[in-house]
């Protein structure tokens, strides 16, 4: 029984304790299964949530697209119509511009016209020349065989009237020519004889001797080209320049013709004028050695090299002052004095010169107790008028004594200039000493040549005569002489006239002027524009 009971007591404890168990778990089975339709529903109501939010950010973003694209092309719009405005404007442009290149063709065509009209009335009257030449020619070959005839007769009656041929007559007056010259030439003899037994002028020989020994002047003689070395025959096209503008702007700064040849690593600089040519040659240094060569950089460095040229004709005065011992000389006597550094006389530089005639009067004047101030002082300034000679009318010696007394010099120099050559009666030894000692300086061996100093003085004449006409404005001898290049201001000169001045220019020179060969006479009108980009 108490098996029993125990039995059935335990099977009621088992039940007590497995109800509660069964009833939670079927709790959490349900729960579970309440938990898991919460959340899918939680998870499909955020899914719907989301698919919301998604299609409200796709139509907005659809909205902006929209609207971007309405702007895009508007904008494009703008600027396709900004562009076409560009376009047309340009286009304007260059119609325009293609119609003033036509006018300008038209206008250049017009006036090659007029000088095609000009030419051929010129060849016109040319043929009527030459065929009046050829008349007068023949005219003048008949006068000749006429005269020529008559000289026959002539000859032939003389002959009979003095009953001696014409190598008869020759002869004999050869023989009297031969004895006159004789009795002259033993009485120049004698005379020379007589004065030579002079103590005097043993005496001044002595002195003119020993004068020129002490003074040892060089001997030399001024040519008319001067050479310039180059780094490279590379610079030689640099000079030249495209189709030549840097060798003629050279040119027509300076007024020097260039001569650029094989001789390698050099160029001649040829020009009556040496101060011309050291501008020109000083000019070339400075632009190889700067490296920029183009026509406005060399017309910029001529203008300096002038400026600088100043200077050194200043120093070079003083230099010559100091060194001959002449003291309280003018400023301005002082710029003309060096002047003549770049300034001949028949070959021979005139400060050399005139220092060298200082020099040699100072020690005459010391050897016969004269006043050596004064005679190195007149001796220093006796061609100080050559400075400017070619600019003031009348002779060196009239301009030189007018200078001297304007700057205040004592009327004893002012006669030392004015008596050097003999044209005024001197007042004063030191004058009579001043005219020895220059026609020592002049008279020693290498001192001058003639060729240059008349060869100098022609090419002055043809570029004077061409400067007697209105509308010239600069003028240079170049080629030896052989051609005169003429610029001319271009709002006096046009184009047309040019031809006619070119011709009256050659006709001047033709009858005013002896020359060997031909002249070429070539007028330049150049205009220029200038602006400036502020």
């Amino acid at each position: 029984m108490n098996h029993i009971a125990f039995f059935f007591l335990a099977e009621s404890n088992l039940l007590t304790w497995l109800i509660p168990v069964i009833v939670g778990i079927l709790c959490l089975c349900a729960g579970g299964a309440l938990g898991m339709y919460i959340h899918k529903y939680v998870r499909d109501k955020k899914i719907g949530t989301t698919k919301a939010e998604a299609q409200a950010i796709v139509d907005n973003a659809n909205i902006e697209a929209k609207a971007l694209k309405k702007e895009a092309i508007l904008e494009a719009r703008e600027e396709a119509h900004k562009l076409k405005q560009e376009h047309d404007r340009q286009v304007r442009e260059k119609n325009q511009e293609l119609q003033r290149q036509e006018n300008r063709l038209n206008q250049k065509e017009e006036a090659l016209d007029k000088k095609e009209e000009i030419v051929l009335k010129k060849i016109d009257q040319l043929d009527i020349q030459q065929k009046h030449i050829s008349s007068q020619q023949n005219e003048l070959n008949k006068r000749q065989q006429e005269l020529e005839k008559s000289s026959e007769r002539i000859e032939a009656e003389l002959e009979r009237v003095a009953s001696l041929t014409k190598e008869e007559a020759k002869q004999i007056l050869i023989e009297s020519i031969t004895s006159d010259a004789r009795k002259d030439a033993a009485g120049l003899v004698r005379k020379i004889e007589a004065e030579a037994k002079e103590t005097a002028e043993i005496k001044a020989r002595e002195i003119v001797s020993m004068a020129i020994q002490r003074c040892a002047s060089d001997q030399v003689s001024e040519t008319t080209i001067t050479t310039v070395p180059l780094p490279s025959d590379d610079m030689k096209g640099r000079l030249i320049g495209r189709e030549g503008r840097n060798i003629r702007a050279l040119e027509n700064a300076t007024g020097v013709e260039l001569i650029i040849d094989d001789t390698p690593e050099v160029v001649i600089l040829s020009g009556f004028d040496p101060v011309r040519r050291q501008i020109a040659r000083i000019t070339i240094e400075k632009l190889i050695a700067d490296g920029r060569i183009h026509p406005a950089r060399i017309e910029e460095m001529v203008e300096k090299v002038k400026r600088d040229m100043d200077i050194t004709i200043k120093d070079a005065g003083e230099a010559a002052s100091f060194d001959t011992g002449v003291f309280g000389l003018h400023p301005e006597l002082i710029k003309l004095l060096g002047r003549l550094k770049y300034r001949t006389s028949y070959g021979q530089n005139v400060l050399n010169h005139s220092i060298e005639v200082s020099y040699i009067a100072g020690i005459i004047a010391s050897e016969l107790g004269l006043d050596v101030n004064l005679a190195k002082r007149g001796a220093l300034l006796h061609d100080i008028g050559k400075a400017v000679d070619q600019e003031v009318e009348g002779t060196h010696m009239q301009i030189g004594g007018d200078l001297a007394k304007k700057y205040k010099e004592s009327k004893e120099v002012v006669n030392c200039i004015l008596s050097h050559h003999g044209d005024v009666e001197p007042m004063t030894m030191e004058a009579v000493i001043v005219a020895a000692a220059d026609a020592v300086s002049g008279a020693r061996p290498g001192a001058r040549r003639e060729s240059i100093e008349n060869y100098v003085k022609r090419l002055e004449r043809l570029e004077e005569i061409a400067n007697s006409f209105e509308g010239v404005q600069k003028t240079y001898a170049v080629q030896a002489g052989r051609e005169i290049r003429i610029m001319v201001k271009p709002e006096v000169v046009n184009d047309e006239t040019t031809v006619l001045l070119a011709h009256d220019i050659a006709k001047k020179i033709e009858s005013e002027l002896e020359y060997p060969g031909q002249i070429k006479v070539n007028v330049i009108r150049e205009t220029r524009s200038v602006d400036y980009a502020k």
